[in-house]
């Protein structure tokens, strides 16, 4: 599959297409993959909606402008955008992950996502990539609304238990099963003052605490 037909549908054109062929390989390939593209993508994608946000709405307060951005830069929102950009008929896996399904996991989407920005960024400068990011966002941006809020459930809980003036969720790392590219990660949450305590399992660290806190704001609900 040409490379071209994917910058011009993100609307960029690599001087060093090396960078876009690296941020399109799983670590399940080879060493030269995405991993480090999508951490500094991450962190782009992040200021640059957190700056829009915040130019576009100058009187809300910093609480509603960090749940806005939750739900834009959020993994369902990234794997829906990477589907509308066909990237995973782009994406490089190793044999073992390609038979597995990878292609099509939403956690390998959104990082792939993220590792492009990276790649853009690392290719041009902040400018170019702020104007791609914002293109892509531009009908999200447009419809986003600080009245229409679907607050994650970690923010639903932090938010319950700040009301009750009770002590804030404590999310631990307790294990890795699987290999690298397969990895299953269980977290466990307690809540000391609530006495209550659960283990997630799933394939970031960042959905176990979701995941986590919904169950714990399910038992809370069902002891009210």
């Amino acid at each position: 599959m040409s490379l071209k037909e994917l910058e011009k549908t993100i609307n960029y054109t690599f001087k060093n297409i090396e960078l876009l062929e690296r941020a399109l390989t799983h670590k399940s390939k080879n060493n030269q993959n995405y991993e480090r593209m999508e951490f500094l993508g991450d962190s782009v994608l992040g200021f640059i909606i957190s700056e829009a946000l915040y130019e576009k709405f100058p009187n809300i307060s910093e609480g509603k402008l960090s749940r806005i951005r939750s739900q834009l830069v959020r993994g369902e929102t990234l794997t829906q955008l990477a589907i509308e950009l066909k990237i995973p008929q782009y994406i490089i896996l190793g044999l073992s992950e390609l038979k597995s399904g990878g292609v099509n996991r939403p956690s390998i989407l959104e990082d792939v996502l993220e590792a492009i920005f990276g790649a853009i960024y690392l290719d041009s400068d902040f400018i170019t990539i702020k104007e791609v990011i914002l293109k892509l966002y531009q009908i999200k941006l447009e419809n986003v609304s600080p009245n229409i809020e679907i607050r994650d459930p970690k923010s639903q809980l932090q938010e319950y238990l700040q009301s009750k003036k009770l002590e804030l969720p404590i999310y631990e790392h307790i294990a890795t099963t699987g290999k690298d590219h397969n990895a299953i990660f269980t977290v466990q949450c307690y809540l000391k003052e609530m006495k209550m305590t659960v283990q997630q399992k799933n394939t970031t660290i960042k959905k176990a605490e979701q995941a986590c806190a919904a169950i714990l704001l399910k038992r809370i609900n069902d002891e009210s």
